[in-house]
């Protein structure tokens, strides 16, 4: 069966005027025991944010997901999923209702079964693991960052309409994310995207006033703020956790990003 490109199957829309009803969410890793899993959900909504590549099939439909993707399966779909290995995303399960009629431009028109978040991969990354931090303590504070998820998927440029310059950033966005915990050099990066370690630097350059090994950086430590501020691991953990080895880089890296250390980001958010 020949699996679609992301963006081609348009979605039942979503009345996106309030935000949802989260009846499940979290972080998950499925490919261990077994590489298909079946299922089914007769009354939710399923999103799910990938850092993988797999085939998603939905009432029979194959569709392939990669790193940065994600999709939003209405409720009763028979989703079936083919993993490569241990796979790992965040998910939603979520009570929402449906548009009646299809609008063109009404808001949750442009969602799509599976979707490229674009340039705005990081700010879902972010929201989609606030909501799950979030959830156990702060339920309505989840809710809301699952509906800005939701309408920045449907404001976001479709795939295929973006100048060659924003794919290669988003794709070269969506190899970073998935690896932010890996070493990873500029040469790798710009391999994947199939473009030079050069015309990525200048990519990076014009649409983010950034070099690329800038931005690796900048990602590491706003993912290590999250975790600092709503988990209990140690420092040391965090900063294995989003790349760095050696404990005195990362306190280095992070004031130079954040003007403190990571300590002090900690202090900061057990004050808040």
């Amino acid at each position: 069966m020949t699996s679609r490109v992301a963006d081609d199957v348009p979605a039942t829309p979503l009345d996106l005027s309030g935000p949802p009803e989260v009846a499940g969410i979290g972080r998950s890793t499925h490919g261990v025991v077994r590489p298909v899993d079946e299922f089914r959900l007769p009354e939710l909504w399923s999103l799910h944010l990938y850092s993988y590549h797999a085939e998603l099939e939905v009432d029979g439909a194959a569709h392939a997901i990669a790193p940065g993707t994600v999709s939003l399966v209405p409720p009763g779909a028979v989703i079936r999923y083919r993993y490569q290995g241990p796979s790992t995303h965040l998910y939603a399960h979520l009570r929402a209702r449906a548009l009646p009629v299809r609008r063109a431009h009404a808001p949750g028109s442009r969602l799509r079964l599976v979707m490229s978040p674009g340039a705005d991969l990081p700010v879902v990354n972010d929201l989609m693991a606030s909501a799950v931090a979030s959830a156990p303590s702060r339920p309505t504070r989840s809710r809301c960052d699952l509906w800005a998820v939701l309408l920045r998927l449907d404001e976001r440029p479709v795939l295929g309409q973006a100048p060659p310059a924003q794919q290669h950033l988003t794709a070269a966005m969506s190899y970073v994310e998935s690896r932010l915990p890996d070493p990873i050099t500029v040469p790798e990066i710009a391999a994947a995207v199939g473009v030079s370690a050069n015309h990525l630097t200048r990519v990076f350059t014009a649409e983010l006033g950034s070099t690329v090994v800038g931005y690796v950086r900048r990602r590491r430590i706003e993912h290590a703020r999250r975790l600092l501020a709503s988990t209990t691991m140690s420092i040391a953990a965090v900063a294995a956790s989003v790349g760095f080895t050696d404990l005195q880089a990362f306190n280095k890296t992070c004031r130079a990003v954040t003007g403190v250390s990571p300590r002090q980001l900690r202090r900061a958010a057990e004050e808040v």
